[in-house]
Parts: C-alpha cells; structure tokens; sequence
C-alpha cells in the first residue's frame, strides 16, 4: 500500500510540476581509441558539448601531460596536433568542447593556491585563448575546462578564479564545468564549486552505490539530486550516468534506458536548473546507443 500511495503522489507530483526546457546531452571523448575521431562524435548531432579526456598529469613540480588513451601521442612535437581539427569542426557545429583536468590516476596534485595558479596559466597559454609554442592540441582553442578531480590536494579553487580571470581578461568567455561524484559535498571539489563560476556540473552518478539510482529505492537519488541542484542554483546540473551496464564502463550505477524515460528524466527536470545528461563514454554510447535511446527525453 505504501509503495502504491509513494507512486500515486509522484506521478501527481510530476503532473503539476512545470517543465523546463529540453536539456543537452554531454559525453566525454578521449579514453578510448577505438571510439574514432572527435569529429565523428560531433557530426552525430546528439551532443552539445564534448569533455576531451584528460590533462592527468600536473602539479607536483611535474610537465603537464595528457592521455589520450592511444589516439595520439601528446608527448611528442606535434603528437596531437590532428585533434585541432575535430575542435574547429565541432565548433562550426555548434558543439562546446572542454579540456578535462583530472581523472582517476595518481598523476596529478596541487600543493599550492599558488601552484594551481601556474597550471591555469598553464593550461590558458596552452589550450585557451593564451600563446604557447607547445599546444598541445594544435592551434584551436577549447571553449573551457572540465573538473573530474578525484585526487589530490583541495586548492582548485584557486585554479577555477584564476582561468576566469583570463576569460575576462582575454575577453572570451571560458565555460567551467565540473564532474563531482554523487555524496554531497564533494571531497575534493567543493571548495572550487562554492566559488560559484561553473557554468555546468554533471554529477556522477555512478562508482557510488550510496547516491546511485536505484529502482527498489528512489529516495537516495532523489536526495542527492536535490542536494546538488539546491546548492548550486547558478550553475545546469546534469544526471551523469555510465552509457553501458559493462564493468569496463563503470563499476556500478547504469539505470536501465526506460527508467531513465520514464522516472530519472522527469524527475529531475522538476529542478529548474536541470541542465541534461552527462555520459560516460563516447566509445560506449556509440557500441550501445544509449544517447540515441534517451535524447528524446532529454
């Protein structure tokens, strides 16, 4: 009787709520070779921003480095270079593409405001709208950059203010955006969120059972949801999700396509900073068609 009534008052709930407008889809591209190029994910269509994975080695007194996962080689003059011409294409299309710093290796940590300052510089110089003879990714220059901080130090913060002091002073505007995992607060990212210039978080859902969709239990998403979308009401938040229910994909936290339809979507579009959808990853989506099930809804 309790899970009819719970139901009952749910579908009313959504029935009465306002509908905000559509969201987008946004995947990261990068850590699978076999996933093609980056001007393929574009010309899909489904996307309207694509995160390039990952800048994983900085801080430390060490170079930063990228891992593009055997597209290319970063470390060698020129190495990827090609990839600028999947950043003007998606661009031409319309589709946002960030540099994402982070990941989940060791490789990367900030001991310092100070040194998080000089990686920002760093990475204006390098892939924004700063001068360097080392870009990395040839001459284009990304629309922003993307937070999937799971290690290191809490001074990002300082590296998010610096980036958009550039912005302004380059007088371009540079997207933040952020992936924190679903318990709120984050442990290493709320600092750098509570600045309030990120402009986009997709929350992971996924690798962390306690927050995750459940279909015997909606309660804990529904928290963690509100929780994120309450205290952070300037910023799109978007359900990030796993585009496989492979374990090469995420550990844990895939939601079935119809439930995501038909529970997860319309519940969060209640919020009124519901920003979209947030998968992982490119290579998956395009084996699995997950973005090709749920981009009506979206």
């Amino acid at each position: 009787m309790a899970i009819k009534l719970y139901l009952l008052v749910f579908t009313l709930t959504l029935a009465l709520a306002p509908i905000s407008k559509a969201g987008q889809l946004v995947v990261y591209w990068g850590q699978d070779e076999r996933e093609g190029r980056l001007t393929d994910t574009c010309n899909t269509g489904k996307y309207g921003i694509v995160n390039i994975a990952f800048l994983s080695q900085f801080g430390k007194g060490q170079p930063p480095l990228m891992n593009l996962a055997g597209h290319c080689d970063p470390s060698s003059p020129n190495g990827c270079a090609k990839v600028s011409t999947g950043i003007h294409n998606c661009q031409i299309l319309g589709v946002k593409v960030m540099l994402s710093i982070g990941g989940a290796t060791d490789t990367y940590s900030l001991s310092s405001a100070d040194e998080a300052r000089g990686v920002a510089d760093y990475i204006w110089n390098n892939f924004l709208g700063g001068q360097s003879k080392s870009r990395p990714l040839g001459d284009a220059v990304l629309d922003g950059v993307d937070f999937d901080i799971e290690l290191g130090e809490p001074h990002y913060a300082a590296l998010a203010r610096r980036l958009h002091e550039h912005g302004q002073q380059g007088g371009k505007k540079i997207y933040l955006t952020a992936a924190p995992q679903c318990p709120f607060p984050d442990a290493k990212l709320q600092g750098a969120l509570n600045t309030n210039l990120f402009d986009y978080v997709w929350v992971q859902f996924y690798n962390n059972p306690q927050c995750e969709f459940n279909s015997n239990n909606f309660d804990s998403f529904m928290k963690s949801w509100r929780e994120w979308t309450s205290s952070l009401s300037g910023s799109k938040i978007f359900i990030g999700v796993p585009s496989s229910s492979s374990k090469d994909c995420a550990s844990s936290g895939y939601i079935p396509r119809q439930e995501m339809i038909s529970k997860v979507i319309p519940f969060a579009k209640m919020s009124q900073n519901y920003g979209g959808v947030m998968l992982w990853n490119r290579y998956f989506d395009g084996v699995k068609g997950y973005s090709d099930a749920i981009r009506s809804s979206v």
